[in-house]
């Protein structure tokens, strides 16, 4: 089984982004959505799902009018295929492989691959300028901009909110935590900031970790998970922080997986 994490650029149209969700049926497991980052991850099983949701983002979302504090190269901006049980990483790059051929064949999208060639980052800082596309056309497309398609392990989006400090300090302190099993930025989100992070080994730097580390340089006001977590990283952490961290039994993959079976 594969899991696909598609990040698009709408965060405020609860109905359009609810058209995009529901075009992946019952292999939904979960949307997250932001208005600030202007941005919904929607937690995917399968292949078939994430073309729906992607055929439905550009037939509905225009770049143009895209203006959030994450940053983004399209409408459908992230497309990462994970290996889940019962399948292997080689089966999330073939999936990989087939979106991208899909994508800018039927959808006309500019396709940047990452995975074991490069990572997203990689992407973020090069595209149309040092890297070009791997499938689709060589230039954006005219709504929907370009789209990262990609094979990782699993990784845990998490976003923890500062008290009391301003957008200086937050970029210092993502600076601080990064490490080869974290990415973070420090973002200006509203009247508020905070640091944005992927925990990209969370069995080596989980959710606790990470707030504890932030913790050290300035005050927390609040922790946000992005999405959902494998059931190993919320086993991972004490039972008594489950709620501090905003955890909880219901927010696995595991489970999602579970109720809609």
């Amino acid at each position: 089984m594969l899991e696909c994490v598609v990040n698009i650029s709408e965060g405020r149209d609860r109905g359009v982004i609810d058209a995009i969700a529901e075009a992946a049926g019952e292999d939904l497991l979960d949307v997250h959505t932001d208005p600030d980052h202007h941005r919904s991850v929607l937690t995917l099983l399968g292949e078939a799902a994430p073309r729906a949701v992607a055929r439905a983002a550009v037939e509905r979302l225009d770049i143009r009018d895209h203006h959030g504090v994450h940053p983004r190269i399209g409408v459908v901006d992230v497309v990462p295929f994970v290996a889940l049980d019962g399948s292997s990483p080689e089966d999330a790059v073939a999936a990989r492989d087939a979106f991208c051929a899909w994508a800018g064949r039927d959808l006309a999208l500019p396709c940047f691959r990452y995975g074991p060639e490069r990572t997203l980052p990689d992407i973020r800082r090069g595209a149309f300028d040092v890297l070009r596309p791997d499938c689709g056309p060589a230039t954006p497309h005219p709504t929907a901009g370009a789209v990262a398609v990609g094979a990782r392990p699993l990784l845990v989006a998490y976003n923890v909110w500062l008290a009391g400090a301003d957008l200086a300090q937050a970029k210092g302190i993502a600076a601080a935590v990064r490490s080869p099993s974290v990415r973070a930025l420090g973002l200006q989100v509203g009247d508020a900031v905070q640091v944005s992070m992927n925990l990209i080994d969370p069995a080596t730097t989980g959710p606790g970790a990470v707030v504890d580390a932030v913790a050290a340089h300035a005050a927390v006001d609040r922790c946000e998970l992005v999405g959902l977590v494998p059931r190993s990283v919320l086993e991972g952490e004490d039972p008594a922080r489950w709620v501090e961290l905003d955890l909880g039994p219901d927010r696995t993959i595991e489970a999602r997986r579970q109720r809609g079976r």
